[in-house]
């Protein structure tokens, strides 16, 4: 064999073991320190908006079935839960591949999420139905039902201990109280009547928890004490998320077309800060806030169908993305995983029925795959035949 026609040979057969060993590489997840790479929005004109940071603009969007309102994400950005009230359902996507995996068809209209990432479970809730249901957030699977009091109008995940080895809590806003339970033993822990009937709700990674009321007011809950402190009145107000740099929370004052930015507080200290600490204005109604976990940039559902992007240590909006529709909740997070993760069977589902991760690539990563598999195979079968035909010229000069 000449040694030119060694390499070539060498080299074709490197590459089809190099892809081989590609085509099986397991997920990868980029690792940017929790910077923001992707704002999901719903409610728009496309139903769900997918906004990259970097590039400021919508580079896709996600078609759903009923009107879509709360909208959560996985951390590593795999899977996008979506709330469909209308249609009285919860639905989970994989967000490379843009497809849903699977849906818990609920009682009444679950608009209202909360997701536990250390356990894995989504909670869902919303009118119609006296409840919250548990479900698994890889499967669908119902887990458990927490039966409330009234319909629910507001759902958080509290840590109290603030690690993963301590109790979580689920935090639901009923008619005139907040039910607090245990997350993992389903076991009731407290009511906490709320003057003006609690709405959303805020959980930062502090002491203390934030609530919205129908009425148009704040209140600040001792997390342990569950004491409780009127901040602000004069509402309504919208969504509401926290500054996990600074502690501070970011409320849509919808009535003065605002952000109402609140101190860190304690409500067990006599001492309380002037509220609201400083005022952001927005150009049209503010729907609700979404602050990114490096505190860096937040963005503002409006109501006229933008999205604005706020430098949140400049104070000040750089930028505006319109989505149409009426954007009304919007989560950020990194750029999902090249190949989406296998998801493992639901309980009592028999093994074997989950698709395979290769079937939830895109068309475009499958072909490609082929071709070069192709091109390698062709290149391999011209090689032998030649070798192979030289090997018999030299046997018959023999």
């Amino acid at each position: 064999m000449q040694p030119r026609i060694k390499r070539w040979y060498r080299t074709m057969l490197s590459l089809l073991i190099a892809t081989t060993f590609l085509a099986l590489l397991p997920s990868h997840t980029h690792a940017d320190g929790g910077a923001p790479n992707l704002a999901y929005v719903s409610g728009t004109a496309q139903d769900i908006s997918v906004i990259d940071v970097g590039l400021s603009k919508v580079i896709a969007t996600i078609p759903t079935v009923g009107k879509p309102d709360t909208i959560l994400l996985s951390l590593d950005g795999s899977f996008l839960y979506i709330s469909q009230p209308e249609v009285h359902q919860v639905s989970i996507l994989a967000t490379y591949t843009k497809r849903i995996i699977c849906t818990a068809h609920l009682p009444g209209k679950p608009g209202l999420l909360a997701l536990d990432s250390s356990t894995n479970i989504l909670y869902a809730a919303g009118s119609g139905a006296s409840q919250v249901s548990a479900i698994d957030a890889h499967t669908c699977a119902l887990r458990h039902v927490f039966a409330t009091d009234s319909s629910v109008y507001g759902l958080a995940i509290a840590t109290e201990g603030g690690g993963p080895s301590n109790t979580r809590q689920l935090w639901v806003s009923e008619n005139d109280k907040i039910a607090v339970f245990d997350a993992q033993t389903g076991q009731s822990l407290a009511q906490i009547p709320i003057p003006g009937g609690p709405q959303y709700l805020t959980t930062p990674p502090s002491s203390t928890v934030y609530a919205t009321t129908r009425q148009g007011s704040i209140y600040a809950i001792g997390l342990k004490t569950h004491i409780t402190r009127q901040l602000l009145t004069g509402g309504p107000f919208g969504p509401m998320d926290y500054d996990a740099i600074t502690g501070e929370i970011y409320v849509p004052d919808q009535k003065n077309s605002q952000l109402a930015v609140l101190s860190k507080v304690d409500p067990t200290d006599p001492k309380q800060p002037k509220q609201p600490n400083r005022t952001i204005h927005t150009p049209v109604t503010p729907e609700s806030v979404a602050i990114t976990n490096d505190g860096q940039l937040g963005f503002v559902a409006l109501h006229n169908g933008t999205v604005a992007m706020l430098d949140v240590p400049a104070r000040q909006f750089v930028s505006t993305i319109t989505v149409g529709g009426l954007p009304h909740f919007i989560i950020t997070g990194v750029y999902p995983p090249t190949i989406a993760k296998p998801t493992p069977p639901a309980r009592g589902q028999e093994a074997g029925t989950s698709e395979p991760w290769w079937s939830q690539l895109p068309a475009w990563v499958s072909t490609s795959i082929f071709i070069v598999y192709l091109i390698v195979c062709l290149s391999l079968t011209v090689i032998f035949v030649i070798l192979l035909r030289r090997i018999l010229k030299n046997r018959q000069q023999k």
